[in-house]
């Protein structure tokens, strides 16, 4: 368990925020490998933070802290529990996150103007284009995208003085026709989220997919065009964001875990402590000298060690930002639009050094996102809460919807 920290801190945050009671949620975030919450509450207008923890996964399916797995609801309420006890949540007021994996994200053009009464009959037509298995198999759900002439008054561009500029090199929507973002969710996903909610005995949860916590936590309300990169367990997560609108998701198969299990076989030593020698060593000796095995003569054995792990995290870290680099050129030139930041989250962005391997490897400014500082805390917590943040991305998006859904 990671929470420990938590129990110490947990009154004297609470004694500084004073008696005033105000509505509290809890977000989420059900990971392959571990579970992230983040409890705020409302007070004066403003999201205060109540108590944030994490709790490994690995070892409720009987294996070892950071390895991925894939629970039943039963086990993730009892990890859920362990973690409501030792982080000192005291709100059932819930929202739970929705993985990537288990839904599929299009953006669709449809044949209909935006507002038509055919839209509602159109797209669960269109939708068996695109989704892979039965439609009775999923809960689709879809929203029109605004044109991008919407954004730019939105941000105090003229659509005349817009088409001037970049807007003439954005893709053209013809007339007649709707942008639709249409999600289509596992219902086996749904049912196993409402189980575990069920046993949790929370009250009016509710769901949303990743991505979307994400964005509402690290972006907010940016006029930016923004990659964001959730770095998880297993997979590496990828979303574009214009003016706030989610035009573009992607997942890579490969995750924190593959540096991981990559030592684990190297070096011939068990899981647990292949997890303790990435995280300690991190990649930051590879990032001074481009990943590779170079000063390895005459270096001390612990140097020998160091430089090895940081080849090895290498060869994984280049293929994700390799592939994240490749996505990102795409997306720039089939849209002639410019990307203006890249931002990096998920417990894999925590690894040392990692930063650096990124922007040696993706073309446009790259930075670790910190979702805490749209959340009031003691000044105390800052650096430990700046650190952390990256991993809690989703979580505080979640408590942050929630918080909002509460005062509505």
């Amino acid at each position: 368990m990671a929470v420990n920290f938590i129990t110490t801190l947990l009154e004297k945050i609470r004694s500084l925020q004073g008696g005033e009671k105000g509505e509290s949620a809890v977000g989420i975030d059900i990971g392959s490998a571990f579970i992230k919450v983040v409890q705020i509450k409302s007070k004066g207008g403003k999201a205060i933070l109540e108590t944030y923890g994490e709790i490994a996964l690995g070892p409720y399916a009987g294996g070892e802290i950071g390895q991925a797995t894939n629970l039943p609801a039963e086990k993730i309420a009892e990890a859920l529990t362990d973690l409501f006890r030792e982080a000192g949540v005291t709100t059932k007021n819930a929202a739970l996150s929705i993985s990537l994996k288990s839904s599929l994200l299009s953006l669709i053009e449809v044949p209909v103007a935006d507002g038509s009464s055919q839209l509602n009959e159109i797209i669960p037509i269109e939708a068996r284009k695109y989704i892979p298995v039965p439609i009775n198999e999923v809960t689709l759900d879809w929203w029109v995208i605004p044109k991008r002439e919407t954004y730019a008054e939105q941000d105090g561009v003229s659509s005349d003085d817009e088409s001037k500029g970049a807007e003439s090199s954005h893709k053209t929507i013809p007339h007649g026709s709707t942008e639709v973002m249409m999600v289509a969710i596992h219902n086996e996903a749904i049912e196993k989220y409402r189980r575990v909610a069920s046993i949790m005995q929370f009250e009016k949860v509710f769901f949303e997919l990743e991505v979307f916590s994400a964005m509402r936590s690290t972006l907010g309300r940016s006029m930016q065009t923004v990659l964001l990169v959730d770095i998880g367990a297993t997979t590496t997560k990828l979303a574009i964001a214009e003016f706030g609108v989610t035009r573009f998701t992607h997942t890579i198969s490969r995750g924190s875990q593959d540096i991981t299990v990559a030592l684990s076989k190297a070096q011939s030593v068990s899981f647990s402590a292949a997890e303790d020698t990435k995280r300690t060593s991190g990649v930051s000796v590879g990032a001074e000298n481009g990943g590779g095995i170079k000063g390895t003569e005459g270096s001390s054995a612990s140097g020998q060690k160091e430089i090895t792990v940081s080849h090895i995290a290498n060869l994984t870290l280049e293929n994700i930002f390799g592939e994240t680099n490749t996505m990102l050129m795409q997306y720039q030139q089939k849209h002639n639009v410019s990307v203006d930041s890249v931002v990096l989250i998920g417990g894999g962005a925590l690894l040392k050094g990692l930063l650096s391997v990124a922007k040696k490897h993706i073309d446009a400014v790259v930075a670790l996102g910190d979702p805490f500082e749209k959340i009031e805390a003691p000044a105390f917590l800052s650096p430990m809460l700046k650190e952390a943040g990256p991993e809690f991305a989703v979580a505080v998006g979640l408590a942050l919807r929630k918080i909002q859904e509460s005062e509505a």
